[in-house]
């Protein structure tokens, strides 16, 4: 199997497996009881908080594990409209991920104004109509960091200059970001991000949410546990995963980006080159190293997903959370594409696993997939 679908999800890393057995089979303790084993989970459990807050430049403290990164974004809009009942407006923009859209069709119809910023053709965000956007009403301003689409990585720096000018909160969905691009939070002054595991070869099920330390906080299901920010026994095994996937995506950081990126492009400038009517989705700068999204004019990205899989290569059309909607990718529709052009597009993302010669045999398979399509277009 040639798999070019980290986006959608990545394999464990045998180095997270290993951190996370003992905790699956013997260290079975209940962090919150006081017995040995209860404190051994306890100790282990901070540790893999140090380990995520090391990997986005946060405290400890400002780490909370979760379920993942839809609980951890319901979170943050729970806790920033919570604390602010007398703000009802919220922006955010027409590429966000499915888990931010749908929750804010969720607060529309309980009386929320929602603002959905637009995008030009190369997935990027007008500045000037972010700022205008921003009123006194306005309790939460939520974007992705970069697009779980095409990889286009809006520019966060100057988003947060303007609320910090605005004083409005904001929450960043960093799904895709983590672990692909450099994030020291120390620097940046954010109230919420949101992280999940599966993205960093950690196993489904598990994420966490950044709460900055001076962030009023109110949590979406109360209890004790998480320092009283999420009631639930923890899920031990998993947040074990998770700091030991985030403690090697720190190590592996600038190493992965370069290297990913070479792959990135051969698989890219190839495919360019070698088939006519394709064409690049977003910009070529200032996006994932991992990540390609490309056009292929005059086929229809299902079927091509159906052949490329007979051949056993793995992609996809875009997220894998509509993979089974209907309706035309909403990041490249409001991209400005056409139908046609929407429904000829395929994702490519490698990752940690990937291989120059997984990359020689998607070249090989990718072209000939095109063109017998093509042959049977009507």
């Amino acid at each position: 199997m040639i798999y070019l679908d980290y986006n959608a999800t990545t394999p464990i890393d045998p180095g997270v497996y290993a951190a996370m057995l003992p905790f699956m089979e013997k260290e079975y303790g209940n962090p919150s009881s006081m017995c040995t084993l209860g404190r051994t989970a306890a100790h282990a459990l901070m540790e893999a908080r140090s380990q995520v807050a090391a990997l986005i430049g946060a405290r400890s403290c400002e780490v909370l594990f979760t379920s993942g990164a839809t609980e951890s974004i319901a979170t943050a809009f729970h806790s920033a409209l919570s604390s602010n009942p007398s703000k009802r407006h919220i922006v955010t923009s027409t590429t966000e991920h499915s888990a931010t859209r749908n929750l804010c069709h969720e607060y529309e119809t309980l009386g929320y104004e929602i603002t959905e910023l637009s995008v030009d053709s190369s997935g990027m965000l007008s500045l000037d109509a972010l700022e205008e956007a921003i009123s006194p009403s306005t309790a939460l301003l939520s974007l992705i960091w970069a697009n779980n689409e095409t990889g286009v990585i809006f520019p966060i720096e100057t988003i947060i200059e303007i609320t910090q000018r605005k004083k409005v909160t904001l929450h960043l969905d960093a799904v895709q970001a983590i672990g692909k691009i450099p994030i020291d939070l120390s620097k940046l002054p954010i109230d919420y991000l949101s992280l999940s595991g599966h993205k960093i070869y950690a196993p489904k099920g598990i994420g966490a949410l950044y709460v900055h330390r001076h962030t009023l906080f109110r949590p979406l299901f109360p209890g004790s546990q998480e320092n009283g920010r999420r009631g639930g026994t923890e899920n031990v095994a998993s947040c074990i995963a998770l700091g030991k996937a985030a403690e090697l995506a720190h190590q592996m950081l600038l190493h992965e980006m370069k290297r990913e990126c070479a792959l990135r492009d051969r698989l890219e400038k190839t495919l360019l080159e070698k088939i006519e009517g394709v064409s690049l989705n977003g910009v070529k700068k200032n996006r994932l190293s991992n990540t390609s999204n490309l056009c292929f004019h005059g086929i229809q990205a299902v079927e091509a997903l159906l052949l490329l899989d007979l051949e056993g290569l793995c992609c996809s059309a875009g997220s894998a959370c509509n993979t089974k909607s209907k309706t035309p990718s909403h990041v490249l529709s409001a991209m400005g594409l056409t139908h046609d052009e929407v429904s000829s597009s395929l994702r490519f993302s490698v990752g940690r696993f990937s291989t120059e010669e997984e990359i020689d045999h998607a070249l090989n398979i990718i072209p000939r997939v095109v063109q017998k399509l093509r042959e049977l277009a009507p």
